[in-house]
């Protein structure tokens, strides 16, 4: 997998209402999300899956986002800030080595991770700290997108997600991405 980090100015093209027409946030994770969850969406980037989340999960629930970059997070901020939902949100700044989750053990009831997996210098070690903070029945979505991540690849980080617990539950289809939902036993 490759070390590169999404620049922050493709951060604004990803936060674009237009990509709703082809990745609606809705339509993608609505069936996985039910009121009062805590959510954990890796790599949030400047929040097009994290607010839509803050929603879904209702005011007694949480949505936790991760990213490396101080800039995309405080885009985030002011993006929940405005739509109402910054009390349902909770920002992380995580490190190449660490997503920092280590106070969530068996916490999460779902986590999102959309374009980000490829990004990852340490494969085994993301999927063994998502599968921590991840609760017992607990669901994982990943989506890589095709014209990064060859099938093959993406075929590799699955096998690698089995090898540390997780097991496949469905493939989902989205657009213009290989995807998987994975569920920890």
């Amino acid at each position: 997998m490759a070390e590169k980090v999404c620049p922050v100015w493709v951060g604004y093209l990803l936060a674009s209402p237009v990509r709703k027409l082809f990745q609606n946030p809705h339509k993608i994770l609505g069936h996985y999300i039910e009121k009062g969850m805590k959510v954990l969406d890796v790599g949030c980037a400047m929040g097009f899956f994290s607010l839509p989340l803050a929603g879904m999960v209702g005011p007694n629930g949480k949505v936790i986002c991760v990213d490396m970059q101080d800039s995309m997070i405080r885009s985030l901020k002011k993006r929940a800030c405005k739509t109402g939902l910054s009390d349902r949100i909770e920002t992380r700044i995580c490190h190449r080595n660490s997503l920092g989750l280590d106070d969530l053990i068996e916490e999460i009831d779902f986590a999102v991770a959309f374009a980000v997996v490829h990004e990852i210098p340490d494969v085994p070690g993301f999927f063994s700290e998502i599968y921590k903070s991840i609760k017992p029945d607990g669901k994982f979505l990943i989506a890589e997108p095709k014209g990064h991540v060859s099938e093959k690849d993406f075929e590799i980080c699955i096998s690698v997600a089995g090898q540390n617990g997780f097991t496949i539950s469905d493939r989902p289809q989205i657009g213009r991405s290989h995807t998987v939902l994975l569920w920890k036993k």
